[in-house]
This record gives C-alpha cells, structure tokens and sequence, in this order.
C-alpha cells in the first residue's frame, strides 16, 4: 500500500479550495493509501528564528523551546521519510506561498539528514519520492512572470532530493462563479488522474 503525506496550508477554513480538491482526492484514493494528513494552518509549525535554527544545528545545552523544535523537525522528518508520495497543497497569497507551508520547509532543512554538502554541492536525502502540488490562486497567473511559485517549490524539492515533481493547478477563481467552477472541477479531474497512478 503506498503512503501519501498530505500538506494542507490554507488559512481559509472550510472555504479552502485547495483542501477541498485535496480532500477530495483522498476520499476518492484513501482506500489505497496510507495517508498522514498534516494541516499546517491549523496546527501551525513554529516559524524559524535564531533560537530555534540554533536548537536544529545542535545548540550545547538546549532550551525547552529548543528541545521541542527539534523533537518537532525529527517528527515532520520522519513523516516525510517514511511516504511514497507528497501531496501538497499551495495556495498562492500574495504572490507567494502561505507562511505556514514555508515554516513547514524550515523545520525539515537540516543538514546531514535531509540534505548534505559535497564537493559537487547540496545533495537531496529524500530521494525516491512523488511530490503532486495542488496550486490554487484566484487570478490568472500560469505562465507568467508571477508564477514563480512553481519555480520556487521545484527549487526547494530538488534540493531535498525530490524531483519527480507535478503540479495541478485551478485558477481563476476570483473571477467569476463560472470561471471558478470549470477551474476546479478540471482541477479535480488532474488530480484524480495523478493519484490513481500513485496506488
């Protein structure tokens, strides 16, 4: 049975589009995965500062505050570890993705465990996975100088060692019920066709 890791980071609730696609996805699949479902915006992450970057490279005499982030990123490590395929979902806010998917980026960055340094450059440690990105924005930004989102998470998954990467996209949707629901219903139908292929 092959392991899914979903990532939700919408802010928005019960009116997330992208949890919904998400959840749909795994209603229609869950039957043929094992799935741990992590939602980020409801159960937030610390946000990476120096106390808690210094407690992740190993800090002499750790505070509790330390402690517990560390023994957070060891968690969220394994998790990652431990699934065939990444299922994430990426809300576009302000041109970016949401603080809370980043924070999430920020605890796994540890050197020597999901990345090392060699003569060559960063080598990725979580090789041999799937990673499906749900985007979801209420513009029309595909193909444009503002979708740097793709190019962002691509970045940041090669550089764990992720590369078998694809992105399902529903866009639009602040423009209209019409436009709104021709986008996701494609959405779900892209999303449907890449988990079916992922049991």
């Amino acid at each position: 049975m092959a392991s899914v890791l979903v990532l939700k980071s919408s802010i928005l609730g019960e009116f997330s589009s992208s949890t919904k696609l998400i959840d749909g996805a795994i209603e229609q699949f869950g039957n043929d995965h094992f799935v741990i479902d992590r939602d980020l915006a409801a159960h937030p992450v610390p946000m990476l500062d120096g106390e808690i970057m210094a407690g992740l490279r190993g800090a002499e005499n750790p505070t509790q505050r330390q402690q517990d982030a560390l023994a957070l990123s060891d968690q969220l490590i394994n998790e990652i570890q431990a699934c065939d395929t990444l299922l994430i979902a990426a809300p576009m806010y302000n041109f970016n993705i949401p603080t809370q998917l980043k924070n999430w980026f920020d605890l796994i960055a540890r050197a020597g465990v999901t990345f090392t340094y060699t003569e060559q450059g960063p080598k990725g440690l979580l090789t041999g996975k799937k990673a499906i990105v749900v985007t979801t924005r209420g513009g029309l930004h595909k193909d444009t100088p503002k979708h740097h989102i793709t190019n962002y998470l691509i970045t940041l998954l090669n550089f764990f060692g992720i590369s078998d990467i694809e992105f399902v996209y529903s866009e639009a949707l602040a423009m209209g019920e019409a436009s709104a629901a021709a986008s996701l219903e494609q959405a779900s139908n892209e999303l449907s066709d890449r988990m079916s292929l992922t049991s």
